[in-house]
């Protein structure tokens, strides 16, 4: 049974819930209540509760300060808080302390008793997940050494055994050397990890393939022996299942290889198979299970190198485009791992295209990335060196793409300062305003409208406009000649008049009189 502590300062909350809840049918027991943080730390000395319940805000030592303290003494323990609407932002201060259950205040029957629940339910999981742990540090202590895990690592190493051994180890443990059918399983524990690890997989595995002949570790990883009895399917399943009960109980993931069906006397031959597979887990990835298939490179494919054109992908890097640089960059990883190269020569592309991507940042950073490639060299696959190389050529590109923008924001204000300059001058063209600041009329023209949402030509005829408005509505009487000369359509004044009604929608004499 759970123990409970009920924390508020109000009476009639605490006898309420005291009193309705079912607490032995959620699988709890009530120790006690009290009416602030401090009493309830008197009663904590006496019985440690697993679970307590508590008010926000209370005289003397609030729900905060009460959880901050006996988190810090008593770690394991779990709360509820209850709070006001109006405190609920200041309760979420207790997540820091793993508080994950919050419930409003007035909180209903079913609501607390929904959150209880929840709470006794992890509770309980996680104490069988430690009672599992504990169960297979116990069973280490008890079967090393094992001699059908050394049978086993003799037998797929260098030990060569005469036919009375065989005899003898075949009746020793019930296997038939002459006539059966078996696989090897490989399994590799991902990054750092203890030997503890290691007898957890070799447990796990036993438990799911029940009727498995042996197994062992070899060097830092696990090995087992099983009858050919399964479909592929059924295989691949229960070796899905050993990686997933792994993860759940250690956070750590397995990369396995599964060898062809083989004579039991053949066993040599079939672990030579199973090492290869793991070496191709720098193309296939931490967490794959890896067969012969999966590492055979088709016949029309042997021989072929690779071209590696890095011209395009710096292009788009340059250019500030990462969409469609990540595109290229991954197109140019997948034709890599296609070839398939032993590791070394994987490494020296891996490298070129490293390098390529480097030298398009500035000196500061490229040097900060040059620092880092004793640590690509050390990245135990190609999925793990595309994440490492992505996000350095995302910053790269990002930072091109950062400093463009700076560029051409700078160049369509010095267009707009032009214009401000030279509005009147009936001569003001994209081609004159172009030619101003040394670039091609095109790219200007392509920049501006891609900066301001608008085309060259459509700004000039706006800002002329609304300067011949402001032209109007300060004078008390104006010509239309000079007028349209002032703002830059010289002495087309038929010109003007037709774009200003469009604009508008009066002529210039109508606007005058419309205006206040």
């Amino acid at each position: 049974m759970q123990k409970v502590l009920l924390v508020d300062d109000e009476f009639i909350i605490l006898d309420g819930i005291s009193s309705v809840m079912n607490w032995e049918a959620l699988g709890t027991e009530l120790i006690g209540t009290a009416q602030n943080g401090l009493e309830a730390l008197e009663l904590i000395k006496q019985a440690i509760p697993d679970i307590i319940i508590t008010d926000i805000r209370m005289p003397g030592m609030d729900g905060l300060e009460l959880v901050a303290t006996v988190t810090a003494l008593h770690p394991e323990t779990s709360f509820i808080m209850l709070t006001g609407f109006s405190e609920f932002d200041y309760a979420k201060m207790a997540m820091q302390y793993g508080v994950k259950h919050y419930l409003l205040k007035p909180c209903s029957e079913e609501s607390l008793n929904e959150a209880l629940s929840e709470v006794v339910q992890k509770r309980e999981e996680r104490q069988y997940e430690e009672n599992f742990i504990l169960s297979i540090k116990y069973g280490l202590e008890r079967v090393l050494p094992h001699a059908k895990e050394q049978f086993l690592k003799e037998l797929v190493t260098n030990k060569t055994y005469g036919v009375e051994e065989w005899k003898y180890f075949g009746e020793l443990f019930g296997l038939n050397f002459q006539s059966q059918r078996v696989r090897l399983l490989l399994v590799e524990i991902e990054g750092e990890h203890e030997y503890e690890h290691l007898f957890a997989v070799s447990n796990i595995a036993g438990d799911i393939f029940q009727h498995h002949i042996l197994s062992s570790t070899v060097g830092r990883r696990v090995l087992l022996l099983m009858e050919d009895d399964l479909s592929e399917a059924a295989l691949f399943e229960k070796i899905d299942s050993i990686r997933a009960t792994f993860m759940k109980y250690y956070h750590i993931d397995l990369t396995a290889a599964l060898s062809e069906p083989g004579e039991l006397t053949q066993v040599r031959r079939l672990f030579t198979q199973t090492i290869e597979c793991l070496s191709h887990r720098f193309y296939l990835g931490e967490g794959s299970l890896i067969t012969e298939k999966d590492i055979s490179i088709p016949e029309d494919e042997e021989g072929l190198e690779l071209q590696l054109d890095l011209e395009h992908l710096v292009m788009l890097i340059k250019a500030g485009h990462w969409a469609d640089a990540e595109c290229e960059l991954l197109s140019l990883l997948h034709q890599l791992l296609n070839f398939r190269y032993d590791i070394a020569k994987t490494k020296s592309y891996l490298i070129q295209i490293f390098m390529e991507i480097i030298r398009l940042s500035d000196q500061n950073k490229m040097q900060t990335y040059i620092d880092k490639l004793p640590r690509m060299m050390e990245i135990s696959t190609l999925q793990s060196f595309q994440q490492f190389v992505m996000s350095i050529a995302e910053e790269i590109t990002l930072d091109r793409y950062s400093r463009n923008r700076s560029k051409q924001s700078q160049m369509v204000a010095e267009v707009k300062r032009i214009v401000d300059r030279r509005y009147c001058e009936e001569t003001l063209t994209l081609q004159t305003v172009a030619q101003k600041i040394y670039m091609n009329p095109d790219y200007v023209s392509k920049m501006f409208k891609k900066e301001t949402g608008e085309k060259f030509t459509n700004y000039v005829m706006k800002y002329r406009m609304q300067k011949a408005l402001e032209i109007i509505e300060g004078c008390a009487h104006f010509t239309i000649g000079p007028l349209a000369e002032e703002v830059g359509f010289g002495d087309n004044v038929s010109y003007f008049s037709k774009a200003f009604k469009k604009f508008t929608g009066f002529s210039p004499s109508e606007y005058k009189k419309t205006a206040p």
